[in-house]
């Protein structure tokens, strides 16, 4: 009889672990509303406004990103960019669904919104290609 108990207690064990987890509500309303990453400015044109964002698997955020123009900048961050579900990016009057982003480049001052929920925790680089000698870098850490 024992064993049959231990069987079942296993048994019962592997099927709730193998039950999918349902959350309530949809992750992808009502972001939070991140600090805005301002890049360059009048006076240096190779400032980046934020140096580090701090946040959390499975929450919603929303990302401006401004341009001051000063120079093109090509702003990527690879290994985020893969480890978040990106709901869309609003650039002018543009709404973009895609499914992940490679960079974003501003050839202007202009300015792009990402919406996303991060999905993997980790430190994870973001950068100015071709600028980051001259600090344009800083972090995303999501835990």
């Amino acid at each position: 009889m024992r064993h049959f108990t231990a069987a079942t207690l296993l048994m019962g064990a592997t099927l709730a672990a193998s039950m999918p987890v349902l959350a309530e509500g949809d992750l992808t309303r009502r972001p939070e509303k991140l600090p805005d990453l301002v890049l360059g400015t009048e006076d240096n044109r190779y400032l980046l406004s934020q140096k580090q964002y701090e946040l959390e698997t499975g929450k919603s955020y929303k990302l401006k990103i401004i341009s001051s123009g000063q120079t093109e900048y090509a702003l990527k961050a690879p290994e985020f960019f893969t480890s978040i579900f990106l709901r869309k990016v609003e650039a002018g009057d543009m709404e973009i669904k895609a499914v992940m982003l490679t960079e974003l480049e501003f050839e202007q001052e202009g300015e792009a919104e990402i919406y996303f929920v991060p999905i993997k925790p980790g430190a994870f680089e973001f950068y100015a290609e071709g600028l980051e000698e001259k600090g344009m870098e800083g972090v995303f850490n999501v835990r």
